[in-house]
C-alpha cells in the first residue's frame, strides 16, 4: 500500500520524478518532467539509481568501484540538472541511490509524498522501449503513482507543446 500523496496539501508543491540512466532517451523524459514541473509550479526530482551486484569484487577494489559509479551518477545527475536549469529554468533536487531500479523509484516515491508523476521515455532501440518502460508495460502496480511514457520520436519542441 503506497502513502497518501501530499503535493495538494497546503505547504507541499507536486512534484515530477524523471530518472537519469545515461540512455539518450532519459534527456527527453528529463526535458518533459521539468516543462511540466515549471508550468505547474511544481518541483523535479532527478533519481539515479547505480545498480546493485556491479560491486562484487575484492574489497580494495569494492570501494573504488562504488566511488567511480557513484562520480558517474554525480557527473551524471549534474549533467541533467544543469541542462533543465538552462533550458527551462527550475533547480532540480538530485536523488542517487544504489540497488536495483524499480525498487528504488518505489523508494524514493514512498519516501518523498510529493512526488505525483514518474516520467520515462521510450527507446528506439531494437531490443525494445527500454528496461523501465518494459517494467510497466501491462502491469498495473508496477509504480504507485501515475507514470507518463512520452514516445521515442518526440522532439524538445514538441515535447514543450504538449507540457
Amino acid at each position: 500500500m503506497v502513502s497518501k500523496r501530499l503535493s495538494r496539501l497546503e505547504g507541499h508543491r507536486r512534484k515530477f520524478m524523471a530518472v537519469i540512466d545515461g540512455t539518450p532517451e532519459c534527456q527527453r523524459a528529463v526535458h518533459y518532467a521539468g516543462r511540466r514541473a515549471k508550468n505547474s509550479n511544481g518541483g523535479l526530482v532527478l533519481l539515479y539509481v547505480i545498480p546493485e551486484g556491479d560491486f562484487q569484487q575484492w574489497l580494495g577494489v569494492e570501494e573504488i568501484m562504488r566511488a567511480e559509479a557513484r562520480e558517474e551518477a554525480e557527473a551524471a545527475t549534474a549533467k541533467a540538472a544543469q541542462a533543465v536549469r538552462e533550458n527551462v529554468g527550475i533547480d532540480a533536487e538530485i536523488v542517487i541511490r544504489e540497488g536495483s531500479p524499480a525498487e528504488q523509484i518505489n523508494a524514493v516515491i514512498e519516501e518523498d509524498r510529493d512526488i505525483a508523476l514518474l516520467v520515462l521515455a521510450a527507446g528506439s532501440a531494437k531490443e525494445g522501449p527500454g528496461p523501465l518502460v518494459s517494467s510497466i508495460a501491462g502491469r498495473a502496480a508496477a509504480f504507485p503513482i501515475p507514470v507518463t511514457v512520452l514516445p521515442d520520436t518526440l522532439t524538445n519542441e514538441e515535447i514543450d507543446a504538449l507540457s
